[in-house]
């Protein structure tokens, strides 16, 4: 057996960011182009936020669009196999191995090829969104079923079982990884509600920690997008990290915390220190009219 001594500390990291919609977790996902190449599954068509980078992090994202919906369900499907080893999915229908896509040829109907489990440490792979995953898969599930089907229990079942192939594989995961949620209300330990990741249902969503090193969430506060890392933010949202990185305590929020924390460390030695520059007094020089007046005051004064 191996002693703890002996091991080292991981070089890639599994994080999944959540809350509400429009909270910048795309975003801050994004920015991580500015150092790494990305490979950017995106579930919900919502990639136009990325265009806020500089044109130069756009080339490092390599985008998969998965056009999922209700009476298409490919999400799942793709996203299952691509976790698993290398695999070809199409522009078109984000489908792997298309046959409507290879009888047209490459020049007609482009492909990705895309090899997860290979990957090294130069590069994040991003899950857009667990959200939209969990609603593939009751799609995938219930695709026989009319519209206005209610799931019953071995429906729910099957979810779990779907999702915990998709989230193991990404527990053991030898490359970067991100995964991007929304939020629910649970109950956890002692009936006390708590803000947790969406993933399947309340039950399953409770526990979905389990599969990450790092549980970061969004909210907006004071007109800003506020992210959040240590196990001790708040006692009703799930946050926490394995190596005790809190994300809060920089000036600007960055996954460079986790991702690359000498870059982060050196930011936040800079902001702490034009911090506190700002916070003295500047000295104004005199100018001539301020000048003159004081000659004036004193004039006054010597004549008294």
């Amino acid at each position: 057996m191996a002693k703890l001594s002996s091991k080292k500390t991981s070089q890639t990291h599994r994080c999944i960011i959540y809350g509400a919609p429009k909270t910048g977790k795309s975003l801050i996902a994004g920015k991580l182009a500015e150092h790494y190449n990305l490979i950017w599954f995106d579930l919900e068509n919502g990639h136009e936020t990325l265009f806020q980078l500089p044109e130069a992090w756009q080339e490092r994202i390599e985008l998969i669009n998965l056009p999922d919906t209700r009476s298409y369900p490919i999400a799942i499907e793709t996203v299952l196999k691509a976790v698993k080893g290398k695999v070809t999915i199409c522009e078109e229908h984000g489908k792997v191995s298309c046959m409507l896509c290879k009888k047209l040829g490459e020049e007609k109907a482009p492909v990705v090829t895309v090899d997860l489990p290979a990957l090294g440490h130069e590069s994040v792979v991003v899950f857009d969104s667990l959200t939209q995953l969990s609603n593939s898969a009751i799609s995938f599930i219930t695709k026989n079923q009319p519209d206005d089907y209610k799931l019953c229990f071995d429906d729910w079942g099957n979810l779990g079982k779907l999702l915990d192939i998709f989230l193991s594989h990404i527990q053991q995961a030898g490359y970067n990884v991100i995964v991007i949620s929304h939020e629910t209300e649970a109950e956890t330990e002692g009936k006390k509600k708590t803000l947790v990741p969406v993933g399947g249902t309340r039950n399953f969503s409770r526990n979905i920690a389990k599969y990450f090193d790092h549980v970061i969430y969004a909210e907006r506060k004071n007109r800003k997008h506020v992210f959040s890392s240590s196990t001790t933010y708040a006692t009703t949202i799930l946050t926490g990290s394995r190596t005790g990185v809190a994300i809060e305590e920089g000036e600007e929020p960055s996954l460079l915390a986790i991702f690359k924390p000498e870059l982060f460390a050196k930011a936040k030695a800079k902001a702490k220190v034009a911090g506190a520059a700002g916070a003295g007094v500047p000295i104004q020089k005199a100018t001539s009219t301020s000048a003159a007046k004081a000659s004036s005051i004193l004039n006054r004064l010597k004549k008294k």
